[in-house]
């Protein structure tokens, strides 16, 4: 299987004493005392049946947040020849750990769940896994005939866990609840919202370290009586003092792995006490107080020493210590993850076995336990094969008051033709009785039935009027007066609870909040202006860019007539001109920029390498700016502008061109008429003077805010029914206050709690959200302007926007300088140089033309010679001449 120079490396490090052991490395955080002390115990015991092998265990604390520390901990493990590395207990640090042993091919075994775990080939997890532990929640569940519980959790991750029991609630016969507990140390805000919901049953999932004080806040708020069920989850529950709670009657079940009275146990908490006695340590830890983590890592050892044993029978294990900067992997790492998927042991928390594909732990056993006054007793077991088995039978309380009972009552709901709340079906069909009406509060009332067991018959309110107090009589009008003298037992549809309705009927929880705001007409496209092409850039910015570009050309001007590289010879086929050129005059300058920023061009090409940089660094300006302009200028060509008459309702107040109304003898006006807000007060006093601006209906509102210069106040949940089917209507403003809608019914009603905890529920699965959107959004041309809403309006960029482009011109300016002057320097010392002349005073004399600034032409200064370099240079011409006479006679001799 393995080449021979592999085999012969094998034999060798066998013979090495040192190599005779096999390495396991431990991962442990601070707290996890228990978990190390079970890991060294397991790895001293397990390494008896390891053939001539000895197992040796090599821990290390790590910190729980630092996943460097974490990896550079694990690669020097690795560098030590490890075997196998476990832990450590925070998936955070675990998944880098599982990373690191992946591409090493080290086998990693983890205890604790891990939701980030990919399907790796050498990470394994031997905690029981959350989808087995879902289905042994439905089983019991299913088993105790909960129909009605709800689910308190603190972490979204844990709430995984619950995916099973979650989708009991697809089925009508489930309604399920979802509380999620805060990070902070006060849960009695949650635990009090959970007691008013009504759910005498409870499922609990929180970590071990905040569950003792869950349940004294519990206590405290009231849960912890005989009325109420709970389920906890968290598998370490008996290891917490329950005694507080042995005596208030609470049906508490929990779950447990681990069997106090296997002599396995017993035996293993016996030499760990051992152990730590040898230390001068007490450890206060008993065969029924156990944590999972530190049975699941005496478990995970043992299983590995078990395929270990196995796999030495097949072929010899050589250890190699491994470098995590290079490609080598370990030859026996991927052998042995095979072995121990395909291992089973009895450990301390019952048959390990992994699941050969996953590499998790999918089949498990466990206990379950029901607190009595003699503290946790054992009442039954579940296993994957043969699911829940309970040897008694649980016992739950049941309670309900006879007077608040509403099975087989029947109640007569008056209901208004208010859409979406109720409407006359559309049908060709001659319909009759209830089977007439369709809407919101038709459904609504159809699901309290089917929970509740009640009876319903509608009858309807033909003058739509919800029921408004007469200050005068002290009389209701409307549906308020029918359940007030008996005629209507509940009353449903965009019915506002108020304070003065609250005083004489009562009210459900409200089923929907909302507020008032405006209804009015879309706002009209704006025209353009005629100088709508500058909308793009704010003003500041059109100011700094004509500040660049000036600054830029009057840059490249000057540059140009400092670097000496910018001056040429204009006609080139003078060798020695008289004069110089520049092309780059300040009209040519303005002339490159503005024909760069248009993208256009120009004829004048910089030469130097300053004044390269410079047209460089403004051509990715231009190239930023053109195309920032150009995005957002279509932006601004698709986007219109609106212009509404007023933006909220103090501009509607105090305007006189747009009337307003609201609905006459609705929650509406008797918020402007009781409101002592002086804006208000004023919109009262208008609508007073001028009676004709009350409607009778939501309906006729609608018309004339179409029809008509007319602005309608109206609840927010209306408007947005009305604005999904009209697309010429649209809300203004904000909220002017904040309400709900209820179900009425008679005062001191015995079946108020009934009927509010039903709500409650229906709005806590999101069943009410549901039939919002169907009626609002789907039924009955609902959805028809969802595409009509358009993008909001285009802004224009201000500085904040490009403001870095500005900088980045100008650092590439700065460094233009900087080179242009560069290259004067360098110039100028090779002038001085070869001419030998004084390098100040050349200097000097280049300063003075550039400051000049006029001028395209400069001429070539030629340095006049000396006396003694005339009279030198007339004697080499005459010695020149005399070599050239005398070669003329020789020639005519031949």
């Amino acid at each position: 299987m393995f080449s021979f120079p592999l085999l012969l490396l094998s034999l060798v490090t066998i013979a090495d004493g040192s190599d005779r052991m096999i390495r396991l490395g431990g991962l442990f955080h601070i707290r996890d005392d228990l978990q190390e002390l079970a890991f060294i115990n397991a790895v001293e015991h397990s390494s008896r049946g390891v053939l001539s092998r000895r197992l040796v265990g090599q821990t290390r604390k790590v910190p729980e947040h630092n996943s460097f520390q974490v990896s550079q901990t694990v690669c020097d493990l690795m560098g030590t020849g490890v075997a196998g590395i476990f832990g450590p207990s925070s998936p955070e640090s675990a998944i880098h750990v599982q990373s690191i042993c992946d591409a090493k091919e080290i086998p990693h075994v983890e205890i604790k769940w891990n939701p980030y775990q990919k399907n790796k080939l050498r990470s394994l997890n031997i905690y029981p896994h959350p989808s087995s532990l879902s289905q042994a929640l439905v089983d019991i569940v299913k088993a105790w005939k909960w129909k009605t519980f709800t689910i308190v959790y603190q972490s979204e991750l844990e709430l995984l866990q619950f995916d099973k029991v979650l989708k009991l609630s697809d089925s009508k016969e489930y309604m399920i609840s979802v509380k999620q507990l805060g990070d902070g140390e006060n849960y009695r805000d949650t635990l009090r919202e959970v007691k008013n919901s009504g759910s005498n049953n409870i499922i609990l999932d929180c970590p071990i370290d905040v569950l003792p004080e869950v349940l004294k806040q519990a206590q405290q708020v009231g849960l912890m009586v005989a009325e109420y069920s709970f389920i906890i989850t968290n598998l370490d529950l008996h290891t917490i003092d329950l005694e507080f709670l042995q005596y208030g009657g609470t049906n508490i079940t929990g779950f447990s792995m681990i069997d106090p009275h296997n002599p396995l146990v017993i035996e293993t908490v016996k030499a760990w006490t051992g152990r730590e006695a040898k230390n001068d340590r007490v450890l206060q830890v008993t065969p029924s107080t156990v944590r999972l983590d530190a049975a699941l890592m005496n478990d995970a050892v043992w299983l590995f020493a078990k395929a270990a044993r196995e796999l030495h029978y097949a072929q010899n294990i050589t250890m190699q210590p491994q470098d995590c900067n290079s490609r080598e992997t370990w030859v026996f790492g991927s052998s042995i993850n095979n072995y121990m998927k395909h291992t089973e042991i009895k450990g301390l928390t019952g048959l390990v076995k992994i699941h050969k594909e996953e590499g998790l732990r999918l089949d498990f056993t466990l206990h379950l336990s029901e607190l009595t006054k003699d503290g946790l007793m054992k009442i039954g077991s579940w296993n994957t094969t043969q699911g829940l088995n309970l040897t008694r039978p649980h016992l739950t309380f049941t309670h309900v008051a006879d007077e608040e009972s509403l099975v087989n009552k029947t109640f007569v709901v008056i209901i208004a033709m208010s859409p979406p709340y109720s409407m006359l079906k559309e049908d060709s069909r001659q319909l009759s009785g209830n089977n007439r009406f369709e809407g919101f509060g038709v459904d609504l009332i159809q699901e309290l039935s089917m929970m509740l067991g009640f009876n319903y018959t509608f009858i309807v309110q033909h003058d739509n009027d919800n029921g408004s107090l007469n200050k005068k009589t002290k009389k209701w009008s409307g549906m308020m007066k029918e359940i007030m003298e008996g005629r209507a037992d509940l009353a449903i549809t965009d019915l506002t609870i108020t304070h003065d309705r609250e005083g004489a009927v009562d009210f459900t929880m409200p089923f929907m909040t909302l507020g008032i705001t405006i209804l009015y007409k879309k706002p009209t496209a704006q025209p353009p202006s005629l100088f709508s092409f500058l909308s793009p850039f704010s003003n500041e910015v059109w100011v700094y860019m004509v500040a660049a570009y000036v600054g830029v050309s009057v840059t490249l001007f000057v540059m140009a007539r400092i670097s000496p590289y910018e001056w040429n010879n204009p006609y080139p086929c003078i060798e020695d001109p008289e004069e110089l050129e520049n092309q780059f005059s300040l009209k040519n300058s303005l002339w490159f920029t503005i024909g760069s920023l248009m993208q256009q061009g120009s004829d004048v090409a910089p030469i130097a390498v300053s004044t390269r940089m410079v047209a460089g660094i403004w051509w990715f300006f231009t190239l930023i700016m053109v195309s920032s302009y150009t995005a957002n200028l279509a932006a601004f060509l698709t986007i219109e502008s609106t212009s509404s008459p007023f933006r909220n309702v103090e501009d509607l107040a105090n305007q006189k061109v747009i009337q307003y109304g609201a609905k006459k003898g609705g929650s509406t006006a008797s918020f402007f008429q009781d409101s002592n807000y002086a804006t208000y007060k004023k919109m009262w006093k208008y609508m007073q003077s001028n009676p004709d601006v009350f409607t009778s209906s939501n309906y006729e509102g609608l018309q004339r805010v179409l029809n008509e210069n007319y602005a309608y106040l109206m609840e927010s949940t209306s408007i947005e029914y009305l604005a999904e089917r009209n697309c010429d209507i649209t809300q203004i403003g904000g909220l002017l206050d904040s309400k709900g809608y209820g179900i009425a019914m008679r005062k001191n009603s015995t079946y108020r709690n009934a009927l509010s905890t039903a709500v409650l529920q229906l709005q806590e699965t999101g069943r009410l959200a549901q039939m919002k959107r169907k009626w609002w959004k789907e039924k009955r041309g609902g959805g028809a302007c969802e595409d009509d809403e358009g993008g909001g309006e285009a802004s224009e960029l201000d500085l904040d926007n490009v403001g870095g482009v500005f900088v980045v011109l100008v650092c590439g300016v700065v460094m233009a300088c900087v080179v242009t002057v560069c290259e004067v320097v360098w110039n100028i010392s090779m002038i001085a140089k070869k001419e030998k002349v004084s390098f100040t005073s050349e200097l000097v004399q280049e300063i003075k033309f550039a400051v000049k600034c006029h001028g395209s032409k400069k001429p070539v200064r030629k340095r006049e010679s000396t006396a003694d370099e005339v009279s030198e240079q007339l004697s080499t011409d005459n010695g020149n001449f005399d070599w050239f006479e005398g070669e003329a006679k020789k020639s005519s001799l031949h």
